[in-house]
């Protein structure tokens, strides 16, 4: 199988890291977000880890100010990236960005697809520029997560042998 990277998108709550689990299940996948290192940055600061609009909006704060300084945030991903083509475990990566222009970017860069995770049982954000925007952007992919864990599951399974040509019986994924 051919390693293939996936830019992922989606309101916060709405289960990104949910599918990167239930993928993870079937193959092994390397997670990576375009935010972590703005997260280190945020700890020295005084930031707790809270998820509140506030916290979203001071870590979108921070990674525009990091990435207008240096594009802090672009190259942490880049290194990322060579560390998952260096990996003999991993097959499949995510990467969560946010901003339509920097999942624009990578896409381009990385010879990545774009995923977009969706749930009507989460508020959209609009407080911050990157949460505001997720929606504006044409994505390869969509995951409607508003059901059961069982439906994405179902999803997953199906995404894993349709799109990265994992054939895997629904049983099996459920054992892995």
């Amino acid at each position: 199988m051919i390693k293939q990277i996936f830019i992922v998108n989606g309101s916060g709550g709405c289960g990104k890291d949910t599918f990167a689990s239930l993928l993870n299940e079937i193959i092994p996948v390397y997670k990576y977000s375009s935010i972590d290192k703005v997260k280190k940055i945020a700890t020295m600061c005084g930031w707790e880890g809270g998820k509140e609009e506030k916290d979203r909006k001071f870590l979108s704060d921070l990674k525009l100010l990091t990435t207008a300084y240096n594009d802090m945030a672009f190259e942490d991903v880049r290194a990322a990236v060579l560390k998952f083509n260096r990996s003999r475990h991993h097959k499949v990566m995510l990467i969560d960005i946010r901003e339509p222009a920097e999942i624009e970017r990578a896409k381009q860069a990385f010879g990545a697809k774009t995923i977009l995770i969706k749930s009507n049982r989460v508020p959209v954000i609009t407080s911050n520029m990157a949460d505001a925007n997720v929606f504006n952007y044409e994505y390869d992919y969509e995951f409607d997560n508003s059901r059961t864990i069982e439906d994405l599951r179902e999803k997953v399974i199906e995404f894993a042998a349709d799109k990265l040509g994992y054939k895997c019986s629904k049983l099996d994924s459920l054992f892995m």
